[in-house]
């Protein structure tokens, strides 16, 4: 196996990094070599070594051969906002080419590659550029992140809209159960393998732990198995 992945949600705080971080130990658990990027990172602390963002260094632990870090987050910004402001900034400009260079350079030492967008497929990172635009640079196939909470369904079929309509492969889509109160969670989980024009590959509980959430992705390792070897 040789293939990637981006991942990407139907909004921002809805778990991408821990869906990303499950799929990584369920990647290993398979005996596969996975790493993990975040191409583009805001709000990241300054430490000793440079900028350094939560989300990414997770996506870091987890992996397995562990890379360096510019490798995993190439384009690291400080300011808590949209990336573009972020990078606007600091008078910088978010670009592919090392976005390019890291992916290569991490398939050099992996099977396969978890990628992870930023906030939602349309959330800007330049005048030009898009979140769902580095899908289809790295031209990678798409799981969406449903964050299971009142406005899922609208936000989900939007997203699976978007994906399909810039010339992406949705793979198929996880839930996750971010709100404990949600009301009619099964029927909404319904609602969505109907109306969704990909398969579910898997359900988080809320609060789940990391083993029981890379059990949950055994959909996921198989669909990608499946991609690779199309």
């Amino acid at each position: 196996m040789h293939d990637s992945v981006f991942i990407t949600g139907t909004d921002t705080g809805i778990g991408k990094t821990f869906v990303s971080v499950a799929l990584l130990h369920a990647l290993r658990a398979a005996g596969l070599r996975a790493v993990g990027m975040k191409p583009v990172a805001s709000g990241c602390t300054r430490t000793a070594d440079g900028l350094r963002n939560d989300d990414a260094l997770a996506l870091q632990a987890a992996s397995a051969p562990c890379p360096d870090y510019a490798r995993v987050n190439p384009l690291a910004f400080a300011a808590p906002v949209s990336p573009h402001l972020a990078a606007a900034a600091e008078g910088r400009h978010i670009t592919l080419e090392p976005i390019h260079a890291a992916f290569a350079q991490l398939g050099a030492l992996a099977d396969t590659r978890v990628v992870e967008g930023v906030g939602g497929w349309l959330a800007p990172l330049s005048d030009t550029l898009l979140a769902g635009d580095l899908a289809r640079a790295l031209r990678l196939p798409v799981i969406l992140v449903v964050g299971l909470r009142l406005g899922c369904l609208n936000h989900a079929l939007l997203s699976a809209r978007a994906i399909h309509a810039d010339g992406c492969e949705l793979l198929g889509w996880i839930g996750n159960r971010i709100d404990p109160d949600m009301l009619e969670p099964d029927g909404n989980l319904d609602t969505l393998r109907a109306h969704l024009p990909a398969p579910c590959l898997g359900v988080i509980d809320y609060r789940a732990d990391a083993a029981s959430a890379a059990r949950a992705l055994a959909p996921a390792v198989a669909a990608l198995r499946s991609c690779a070897q199309r």
